[in-house]
């Protein structure tokens, strides 16, 4: 069994599907198509009730996203999701909207995807303070 810690997890253990080899007198590991085992490893976190600090990063970095850019997504500060990977208590609801973000980007799910970072740029584009609407022949609408 190989002790996998370079997904930055400590719970994962490799029973199969590695190659280790001594090069230059250091031992080596060679791991085969890491790319889906990470995907699995995603999609089994997703499973579970409730994150690890590390188990969240993990997510994060194979979803691609910075600290601050999660950040905007949750309505959360850089500071906020960093303290949240370090202590490792995350609110239950951005728990699962990050599941829900991971499965659909695995699962080729653009549409929601899509959908969130529109949402996100809603959120630059709306003055606050002030909504105007207007009637229009064809009904009621918000003003440009």
């Amino acid at each position: 069994m190989y002790h996998y810690t370079e997904s930055g997890l400590r719970n994962v253990w490799l029973s199969n599907g590695y190659i280790e080899r001594i090069i230059h007198g250091e031992k080596a590991v060679s791991i085969t198509d890491a790319d889906q085992l990470h995907q699995v490893i995603g999609r089994a976190l997703t499973r579970k009730p409730h994150l690890t600090g590390a188990e969240f990063r993990f997510l994060r970095k194979e979803l691609g996203l910075s600290q601050a850019r999660l950040g905007q997504i949750v309505g959360s500060s850089e500071q906020t999701v960093s303290l949240w990977e370090r202590r490792g208590k995350i609110p239950v609801a951005t728990q699962r909207l990050v599941k829900f973000v991971y499965l659909a980007r695995i699962d080729g799910n653009s549409a929601i995807c899509d959908a969130l970072e529109r949402l996100i740029e809603l959120d630059e584009e709306v003055d606050e303070d002030k909504l105007v609407f207007e009637d229009t022949t064809s009904g009621w609408k918000e003003a440009a």
